[in-house]
C-alpha cells in the first residue's frame, strides 16, 4: 500500500471480529515500533501484546473500547530512561510513546489490520491491573484486529481543515 493511502485510509475501528492478529502481521507491526525514532535513541518504549483470554479480560476490566478486538497493544515507557529537555519541564517519555504508537498503528494499516488507539482508561490502573513494572507508565491501548464487515469510519473521517487553518509560516 502506498503510504498516502495507509494515512488517508486508517482509521478508529470500533467493531472488531474477534479474531488475533496473525504472528508474521504481528510480528511486521512491533517492527516498525522498534524502528521508531525516540529522543537520544533511548527507546524507553515498552510494548506489552494481550491476546489470551485472561489478558483481555484484563483490558475490558480497564476500558469499555476493546470493541471485540483479538490483539491489544499496551504501549508504555520506562519513565527512569527519558531525556529531560532544557527547563526541567518536560521529558521524552509520553511524545517518544506516541511516536511508537503511530508507528504501530500506521504499521498495522499497512497489513491490512484495523485499529483503534484507546486513551479511555487510568494509565495507574492499568499498570497495577496489568502487573507492570513501577518504573513503566502506560500511555496508550492500540486496539488491533479485523473490522467485522460492513464497519466503516465514523461519518466525519474525511473532513479535515485547510492546512490554512492548521499551518503558519514564521
Amino acid at each position: 500500500m502506498e503510504f498516502a493511502e495507509v494515512i488517508r485510509d486508517r482509521y478508529s475501528c470500533k467493531k472488531f471480529d474477534g479474531r488475533p492478529v496473525e504472528k508474521e502481521h504481528l510480528d511486521a507491526i512491533l517492527e516498525a515500533g522498534r524502528l521508531a525514532p525516540t529522543a537520544k535513541n533511548l527507546q524507553e518504549q515498552r510494548i506489552y501484546v494481550v491476546q489470551s483470554a485472561e489478558g483481555l479480560a484484563k483490558i475490558d476490566k480497564l476500558t469499555p473500547c476493546r470493541y471485540g478486538a483479538g490483539t491489544v497493544l499496551v504501549v508504555a515507557f520506562d519513565s527512569e530512561n527519558v531525556f529531560t529537555y532544557p527547563g526541567g519541564k518536560r521529558d521524552s517519555g509520553i511524545e517518544d510513546a506516541s511516536i511508537v504508537a503511530t508507528h504501530l498503528m500506521l504499521a498495522a494499516k499497512n497489513k491490512g489490520v484495523d485499529s483503534c488507539w484507546i486513551n479511555f482508561f487510568d494509565p495507574e490502573v492499568a499498570a497495577k491491573e496489568l502487573g507492570l513494572p513501577e518504573n513503566e507508565e502506560v500511555l496508550m491501548l492500540l486496539d488491533l484486529g479485523y473490522a467485522v464487515d460492513g464497519t466503516k469510519p465514523l461519518s466525519n473521517h474525511e473532513q479535515r481543515k485547510p492546512l490554512s487553518e492548521t499551518v503558519r509560516y514564521l
